[in-house]
């Protein structure tokens, strides 16, 4: 079984930064592509960032030069590291991986973390 736990949303004021992570633990043999997505009220589930095991990573346009994403393999985590924080970046932001697992091959998701910007 593979699990997948966010960490570090919360409030934070327009301008303000905040750092989520992702750690994914259990029986993985390897994940290739992480990502962070996110969703607002009433709005679909977008893509803010993705990164490959090689670390080539690519970004919603809204969100370049404002997010930076990376990962530790060694770790199983992914870190979406966020400044310049806008009241329409609030949303919940939610990790992705894709990879090989004991029981399958394919996507799993988080459960989520909000992220409150305040202006």
């Amino acid at each position: 079984q593979v699990q997948l736990v966010e960490s570090g949303g919360g409030l934070v004021q327009a301008g303000g930064s905040l750092r989520l992570s992702c750690a994914a633990s259990g029986s993985i043999f390897i994940i290739n592509v992480m990502s962070w997505y996110r969703q607002a009220p009433g709005k679909q589930r977008e893509l803010v960032a993705a990164i490959s095991r090689g670390g080539s990573a690519n970004y919603a346009d809204s969100m370049k030069g404002r997010f930076t994403i990376s990962r530790d393999n060694a770790k199983n985590m992914v870190y979406l590291q966020m400044n310049s924080l806008k009241p329409d970046d609030t949303a919940v932001y939610y990790c992705n991986v894709e990879g090989v697992f004991k029981d399958f091959r394919g996507a799993m998701w988080g459960q989520g973390t909000q992220v409150t910007v305040s202006s």
